[in-house]
C-alpha cells in the first residue's frame, strides 16, 4: 500500500483537528499525522500520496506583515522537495462570513507552491455547498481542495471530510 502523510499547522486549533478527522476517517495506521512545526520539507519525499492542512488567517496575511506561523518556517524549503508525480491533496481552513473575499485562499498559495515541484494537485471539490465572493483556491469553476468553514459551519465539517476522504481514497487507491 501507499504510504500516505497529513502534513498540517498549526497545531492545537481547527487545522489540527480537521487533519485528526481526516486520518479518522482514513482509518487506523493508513495515514501518518505531521505536524509541519519544526519539521524539514524534505520528509515529505518519504511518502507516496500527501495530504496538506493549513488555514487562511485573517487580515495579517493579506497585508504581508504577519509574524512567521509553521508553515512560513516549512515553506522556506518546500523548493528542496521533489514531487515529482505524487498525488498531493490540500485542505484548507477559512471563514467564509467574515472574509468572503479571501475565503481559502490558502488552496491556491499551497497549490501554487507544489506545483513547481511535479506534484498532481487532487481532491477538487465542488463550491455548490459554500457561500463566498471570491477565492484564490477557486480556479476554473472549482476549489483546489476541501475548504472547511469551523467558524460558521463547523456543523458541516465532518460531513464534508468524509465525503472528501472517499473521494481521496478512490484517487488515492485504498
Amino acid at each position: 500500500m501507499a504510504k500516505t502523510g497529513i502534513f498540517y499547522g498549526p497545531e492545537k486549533g481547527s487545522v489540527d483537528r480537521v487533519a485528526h478527522y481526516i486520518a479518522k476517517e482514513f482509518g487506523e495506521g493508513k495515514v501518518d499525522l505531521i505536524s509541519v512545526n519544526d519539521k524539514e520539507p524534505t520528509l515529505m519525499e518519504q511518502y507516496d500520496k500527501i495530504i496538506i492542512g493549513v488555514s487562511t488567517v485573517g487580515m495579517t496575511n493579506w497585508n504581508s506583515d504577519h509574524l512567521a506561523n509553521d508553515w512560513d518556517m516549512f515553506s522556506k524549503g518546500l523548493s528542496e522537495v521533489n514531487l515529482k508525480g505524487k498525488d498531493v491533496a490540500i485542505f484548507s481552513l477559512g471563514d467564509q462570513v467574515t472574509y468572503p473575499e479571501h475565503f481559502v485562499d490558502a488552496l491556491g498559495w499551497m497549490a501554487d507552491k507544489l506545483e513547481p515541484l511535479g506534484a498532481n494537485i487532487v481532491g477538487h471539490v465542488d463550491p455548490e455547498d459554500y457561500d463566498f465572493d471570491e477565492s484564490e483556491g477557486f480556479r476554473d469553476g472549482i476549489f483546489l481542495g476541501l475548504p472547511v468553514d469551523e467558524d460558521t459551519e463547523p456543523e458541516k465539517s465532518e460531513e464534508r471530510v468524509k465525503a472528501w476522504v472517499n473521494l481521496l481514497t478512490t484517487k488515492f487507491g485504498f
